[in-house]
């Protein structure tokens, strides 16, 4: 075998995680992934897509080795195949965001919807949380957070948050997360908050955001 040989089956094998990721829908799943295993129905209720259609994709994922599975009783549990491929589709996003200006202008529209809601960033998240001034929100589904949580939240799922109000303290400004800037229940969260006259704010980064701020700082 010759070198050029080698290469082309190199690039072809490479050319398969291409193919993986040419749907809008499936980057979307992995993106869902990306905070923890979740069921096919899951998947489906979080996509808008059918059961049958998200199970068609995590196949081609499943096919390029993107995402495993394992069955819970009557369900069929995905997740990732490793950590190394959040990192992928986080890097996806930010060279997206660098390269195309349409993607830049759908994510300020995004943040225009959302101007009046106050937001903190990750270094003041850090001081304040250092100094014990917030309480950090981990609005995600119970799921998410038991996966990975920004170390010192609390979990109350946007569904349950209504209900638990009285637990929140009285004297500490809270600050709400989910899954990052597209995601809107810290907005939620925060809107309900300062409805019944709570300090609350929104942190729009993620998870992975956290994670790699830490990175930096050390």
């Amino acid at each position: 075998m010759d070198a050029r040989y080698l290469k082309d089956l190199l690039y072809q094998e490479y050319a398969r995680i291409g193919k993986s990721l040419s749907s809008p829908k499936r980057l979307e799943i992995l993106d869902l992934l990306s905070q923890g295993p979740k069921s096919v129905e899951t998947l489906s209720k979080s996509t808008g897509m059918s059961v049958a259609n998200v199970s068609q994709h995590l196949q081609t994922l499943n096919n390029a080795r993107m995402v495993k599975f394992n069955k819970a009783g009557n369900y069929v549990i995905y997740e990732l195949a490793d950590k190394v491929i959040a990192d992928f589709i986080n890097s996806l996003h930010k060279l997206s965001e660098k390269q195309f200006l349409q993607v830049q202008q759908i994510k300020q529209k995004f943040l225009n919807a959302n101007k009046e809601l106050e937001e903190v960033s990750l270094e003041e998240l850090n001081e304040r949380m250092e100094k014990g001034e917030v309480l950090l929100l981990d609005v995600r589904p119970k799921e998410e957070y038991e996966n990975a949580h920004i170390p010192g939240a609390v979990s109350i799922p946007m569904e349950e948050l209504k209900e638990k109000l009285d637990s929140l303290p009285a004297n500490r400004d809270v600050v709400a997360y989910c899954r990052g800037i597209y995601c809107l229940w810290s907005a939620e969260a925060v809107e309900l908050l300062r409805s019944q006259g709570i300090n609350a704010y929104r942190l729009e980064k993620s998870v992975q955001d956290w994670s790699e701020f830490q990175e930096h700082l050390n």
